[in-house]
């Protein structure tokens, strides 16, 4: 059977690494899910969120050149609750629907609420780095030229 790209399928965890988990897909094929589409939040140890021999479902996000198939957990839980995975009486399958999270991309230059790094989504984590080192590398360049404002005469 061939794995198709955007599909959900079910799968058990055959192995687990420090960067990702082999999962063998049920109807034939195996793949990997990398560790950051393994959950929302920051992932750590792998073994926090899988265990060896759990029956989990995945979607195929990717097939390269070579056949190496792309998992991930966390999409095919977001698309458990939105999509329709069912076929019709034709035998056609509905398309999942691609709609927008309904999160709202933070503003970085408006001051954040300050959240507990245990509660941070990794997404909020990369948001508050690019923040805060937007406003260092600012500095910095105001810094130096004022250095060189003063030097120069």
């Amino acid at each position: 059977m061939q794995l198709e790209i955007g599909k959900i399928y079910n799968g058990t965890v055959k192995a687990i690494t420090q960067y990702g988990a082999f999962v063998d897909v049920e109807g034939g094929g195996s793949g990997m899910i990398h560790i950051s589409e393994i959950a929302n939040t920051y992932v750590n140890d792998i073994h926090e969120f899988l265990t060896e021999g759990q029956e989990i479902r995945v979607k195929v996000i990717g097939i390269n050149e070579a056949g190496k198939v792309s998992l991930s957990l966390k999409k095919a839980q977001e698309d458990d609750g939105t999509a329709q995975k069912t076929e019709s009486a034709g035998g056609q399958q509905n398309k999942p629907r691609r709609d927008k999270p309904q999160r709202s991309k933070p503003n970085i230059w408006e001051p954040k609420k300050t959240i507990p790094q245990s509660e941070m989504t990794f997404e909020d984590m990369m948001s508050h780095f690019k923040q805060t080192s937007e406003e260092r590398i600012g500095e910095g360049k105001r810094r130096t030229d004022r250095r060189n404002g003063t030097r120069r005469k």
